[in-house]
């Protein structure tokens, strides 16, 4: 089993952009549905009572979820997607405590562990010469090394910044209040964030499949 090409390498496969935005945003989807209708949904399984609050049926959900995302994406291009399998792998782990211990601080200390770790690999492999980020667009655009080396500076910056807004958030205001936030706020605020750097792209954009030498 082999982890995806690097950026800007002829032999990386691609898969839709769309059906890639939806493995990606799929298990998020399934958190929130679990999560807002997790009482009907335990009166219709009933064993899932057992788990207790919404929050920990929509926990379990999307542990199943995200693994189920990770199969199908390495069952289409026969390589593990290195920055959603950090993701799964932190749900996993983050997802496992809160069930044994049955205490959500774990699940909402996930993006900010995720988004930390994502910032410090992105702006750390730019100090060893490594433009990390193209392993997650590459698949959308191309760039030449030096727009690249901006975007993923940026984009490490941004991670930090929704890590601190995580923090302030589930600290401050209620569960389901977090909840809708990490669904209805984060994403919005990812795109904004995307569209101002679409100057940056097009100023670098290459124009075929060759990189640059």
């Amino acid at each position: 089993m082999e982890f995806e090409h690097a950026p800007n390498d002829p032999t990386r496969k691609e898969i839709s952009p769309l059906l890639k935005l939806a493995l990606e945003l799929g298990p998020l989807g399934v958190f929130f549905l679990f999560n807002a209708k997790g009482a009907q949904i335990a009166e219709l399984f009933p064993v899932l009572q057992t788990l207790g609050k919404p929050i920990f049926l929509a926990t379990a959900a999307f542990m199943v979820a995200i693994t189920v995302s990770l199969a199908v994406s390495l069952w289409l291009t026969r390589r593990l997607p290195i920055m959603p399998l950090v993701t799964g792998v932190v749900v996993l782990v983050f997802g496992a405590l809160t069930l044994w211990l049955h205490d959500d601080l774990f699940i909402k200390l996930k993006p900010t562990i995720v988004n930390v770790l994502f910032g410090s690999v992105l702006l750390g492999g730019l100090l060893f010469g490594k433009s990390l980020l193209g392993y997650v667009f590459d698949g959308a655009f191309r760039l030449s090394e030096q727009g690249w080396r901006i975007l993923t500076f940026r984009w490490g910056i941004f991670f930090f910044v929704l890590a601190i807004i995580n923090e302030i958030i589930w600290r401050n205001f209620s569960t389901d209040f977090w909840v809708n936030f990490k669904v209805f706020g984060v994403m919005p605020l990812t795109l904004l964030f995307t569209m101002t750097q679409l100057p940056l792209i097009q100023r670098h954009a290459l124009t075929d499949k060759k990189t640059e030498a």
